[in-house]
């Protein structure tokens, strides 16, 4: 996720400029007496101006880029503007401009190249597994108030302590994570956090702020290092890393949240972490990752807990889980 070469290439279209016969023809030499003094990047120009490799003034001297720029930026400042939304729950601003069926259509290669790797793993939809996993999700689903998507759910026998979520409510959850989740409240809290994804449309946030990461590195690049590699380093560790982060830490929240309007015990949330992070071995440098640490999630969830406890007590679960344990006996969860 290679091309034969095209017959001409740009390089071959521009014609190579003449080249002297002799030293002595060295058009340089007629201006400059002596051997030519090359200078390195940032060092002082003949006019007091910083040269960027004997290239003369940096581009932002130069007036036509300076009105570009202009231009450029009002219009990227009014379309940011205009593509601002709410997160449901958390309320946070974040830019937004990918529809819900852009984001779909673009899911479906994603979901069909998921299907196709894990095909001899994904366990059949009347497996205990599946069920259980379903069963689960039906109430979470309820109180995000989002039946009317076409979720589905699978389960992959692996032993990888993982699930995610694709547009479109297509979610995977790895057999491995289900000792880790240890009971019903612990799968809730890994569940929670993937519909959390799907209501907050943290793949479409992405995919739009990807466009804002590649508008800045641009500019990174012109302004700073054509080579590109200052944009790469500053794209990936001062933007995209941070805002995985962001959007997985705000998933815990919102699923919190979710776990317990649906009657399961938010508590457990911390608990499931603390058994995750005693799974892990070796040092964890966050700021290399897309995801928290689990420590650090589980003290998130700590702080959120009093907020969840009271959504959990005024949910009447007492009486609530009952029923809802009476209901699953005798229908199979379905979408």
């Amino acid at each position: 996720m290679a091309k034969n070469s095209p017959s001409s290439s740009l390089g071959n279209m521009i014609p190579s400029p003449r080249q002297p016969s002799s030293s002595s023809e060295n058009p340089i030499s007629k201006i400059i007496p002596g051997r030519p003094q090359y200078k390195r990047f940032g060092q002082q120009g003949p006019n007091g101006t910083r040269s960027r490799g004997g290239r003369g003034p940096p581009i932002f001297y130069d007036k036509r880029f300076q009105v570009a720029g202009g231009v450029v930026t009002v219009g990227a400042g009014g379309y940011y503007v205009t593509h601002l939304e709410t997160v449901p729950m958390t309320g946070r601003r974040r830019f937004m401009d990918v529809s819900i069926k852009q984001e779909e259509m673009m899911s479906k290669e994603a979901y069909n190249q998921v299907m196709h790797q894990y095909h001899s793993k994904i366990l059949p939809q009347n497996h205990a597994y599946t069920q259980y996993v379903k069963r689960v999700a039906r109430r979470i689903i309820q109180a995000a108030g989002m039946q009317d998507l076409d979720w589905e759910f699978h389960v992959i026998a692996s032993d990888e302590k993982n699930a995610f979520v694709l547009p479109g409510g297509k979610v995977f959850v790895f057999t491995g994570i289900l000792p880790i989740a240890e009971n019903e409240n612990g799968l809730a809290t890994v569940l929670g956090h993937e519909i959390a994804h799907q209501l907050a449309r943290h793949s479409a946030e992405k995919l739009s702020f990807t466009k804002i990461a590649l508008f800045l590195g641009v500019i990174v690049s012109l302004v700073f290092d054509p080579s590109w590699s200052m944009q790469r380093i500053v794209m990936e560790l001062g933007m995209m890393l941070p805002f995985s982060r962001k959007c997985e830490t705000e998933a815990d929240q919102i699923g919190l949240q979710l776990m317990a309007q649906a009657c399961f015990d938010p508590r457990e949330s911390t608990r499931m972490w603390a058994r995750m992070h005693r799974t892990e071995s070796g040092p964890s440098i966050s700021f290399l990752n897309t995801h928290p640490a689990s420590k650090d999630r589980a003290t998130k969830l700590e702080h959120w807990m009093p907020e969840a406890m009271n959504t959990w007590h005024t949910s009447d679960c007492a009486t609530t889980n009952v029923y809802a344990d009476m209901f699953n006996k005798f229908r199979h969860a379905s979408w």
